[in-house]
């Protein structure tokens, strides 16, 4: 395919780069990459061995120590070239995002312009890391706080966004003085080596130190447990499962490391009575079975006032006739594959524990073959009737499984139903009532990160910070203030007097 060409994939490619320098090693094991797509092998990668790690975080060290001490804005400078080599590369990247993750071709191709926004933003955030200052008690002080350079930033990234999480972190880092380590999923290592040779050609016209931009990609028995223990690595964020995300984080925290957790999502979306079925039923599809089910905000539940419910589900058995599924790289479908075999044996079973608890399953649910199918990650979206207090309804299953739950009561009843899971990323309602939604958006209503009124679960724009509650992790990521995480925070006391006062009214003569 031309788009591999382009981006530099290789029959088989290396799994260590510093940024202009790629390992040699080919005793780690190597890594074939098929396509969910058509079943196809794409390429193979020698993975990073353990040496190669070592000489990967040295050389990122290295290049911290410089970086901290460039202005912010000259880093802003080169996150902007960044960003203008990712619209030179965004067709060929995004149709690579598409192909060996499985995504439709216009979530691929808007995923890596999403790397691009964050590039922009970046560099506005590169003239904005401002600090406080506070009114000293004592006469002649000054008081302010300050941020500074952090060191080197890992990014454990998921299969489901190859290369936008990345990009979220790594672009806001380097801003901030950091310098970047990325291991990404095993399941999409093409797509990192191309955007690490997106980057290759801004380090060499610039001049800049290898390791401000590095990449492994290797076993997470063997380099991934070693960055989690690494204390050159001051930060990690993790995108993955709850349990992923719970093991990872106890590591770093025993070496007071820090942590941005993004974790699992079960979010819900509520519609009452007063909702403009318009604008909520096409946001409930694409929520439930865009990226096939495999966004950490894919909409999971969907919570119905009793007075609709029927409504609302014919529209939706409707909706759902005339989704499109196959091949990601033809436009014209809605639906693409599950990412491997595995997640389609996730959702036959969890099917079948809805069924075993008393679900009903009123639409889908079959896995397909046959010709366009071949690689056997195909599934029909599912739509099924349940309780919130089933088992496998509290638990996250990643595939287009969209469970309909009903309420009778007010809003209150739908927010605790909403609220009444242990995960808390995203959230919605869909009612044209002021009252409901300003409960939902109260301190008494969406326990979630995310609260959304007449939008979906999904597709959270970049210049809001990005996140969940409870055991979605807590870490934000992305816009707003998100940045301070990639930066240690300092306050600093000037007494520009002759005296020593001291705080408090502490009297201490000698």
């Amino acid at each position: 395919m031309e788009f591999l060409k382009k981006l530099g994939i290789k029959e088989t490619n290396f799994g260590a780069s510093t940024g202009l320098e790629w390992n040699s090693t080919t005793d780690a094991g190597i890594l074939d990459v098929y396509s969910p797509a058509d079943g196809k092998k794409i390429a193979s990668v020698y993975q990073c061995s353990e040496k190669d790690y070592d000489e990967v975080v040295k050389k990122a060290h290295e290049a911290f120590l410089y970086w901290r001490t460039v202005p912010a804005p000259a880093r802003g400078e080169i996150v902007r070239q960044i960003g203008n080599r990712l619209r030179e590369f965004k067709d060929d990247l995004g149709h690579l995002v598409s192909y060996e993750m499985g995504k439709s071709l216009q979530e691929g191709l808007g995923e890596v312009q999403e790397m691009i926004d964050i590039c922009d933003f970046s560099v506005g955030i590169s003239r904005q890391l401002y600090g406080f200052t506070m009114h000293s008690e004592r006469p002649k002080h000054r008081m302010y706080d300050q941020y500074h350079p952090l060191g080197v930033v890992g990014t454990i990234s998921a299969f489901n966004f190859p290369v936008a999480v990345w990009s979220w972190n790594a672009m806001i880092a380097t801003v901030c003085g950091d310098s970047n380590l990325w291991k990404p999923s095993s399941k999409v290592p093409l797509t990192a080596i191309a955007v690490q040779n997106i980057l290759a050609d801004v380090i060499k016209k610039n001049n800049l130190p290898e390791g401000l931009f590095s990449l492994i990609i290797g076993k997470g028995s063997t380099v991934g447990e070693k960055m989690l223990n690494d204390k050159r690595i001051p930060l990690i964020s993790i995108t993955g499962s709850t349990g992923v995300g719970r093991h990872g984080a106890e590591v770093i925290a025993k070496r007071f490391g820090k942590s941005i957790l993004e974790l699992g999502g079960n979010n819900a979306i509520i519609i009452t009575e007063n909702a403009d079925l318009k604008i909520a039923i096409p946001a409930v599809v694409f929520g439930a079975v865009g990226t096939a089910g495999q966004r950490c905000t894919t909409t999971r539940r969907l919570i119905i006032q009793d007075t609709i419910y029927d409504k609302v589900k014919d529209a939706l058995l409707k909706a759902y006739g005339t989704l499109k599924i196959g091949t990601p790289m033809d436009s014209a479908n809605h639906v693409g594959p599950l990412i491997d075999k595995a997640s389609v044996s996730e959702f036959t079973t969890a099917l079948k524990k809805v069924v075993e608890e008393g679900g009903n399953i009123i639409y889908g649910g079959q896995v397909l073959n046959g010709a366009g199918y071949e690689s056997g990650c195909y599934v029909v979206p599912s739509l099924v009737e349940a309780k919130n207090e089933y088992h496998i309804v509290q638990e996250e299953t990643f595939a287009p499984i969209l469970y309909l739950i009903k309420y009778s009561g007010d809003v209150s009843e739908a927010i605790a139903i909403n609220n009444g899971v242990v995960q808390g990323l995203s959230s919605s309602i869909f009612t044209d009532n002021m009252r409901e939604a300003e409960e939902f958006l109260s301190a008494a209503g969406s326990d979630c990160g995310i609260a959304n009124v007449n939008i979906g679960t999904s597709g959270a724009e970049i210049g809001g910070a990005f996140g969940g509650e409870k055991e979605t992790g807590g870490g934000r990521e992305s816009g707003s203030d998100a940045w301070k995480a990639y930066m240690r925070r300092q306050t600093n006391t000037i007494n520009y007097g002759t005296k020593l006062p001291l705080a408090q009214g502490i009297k201490f003569d000698i």
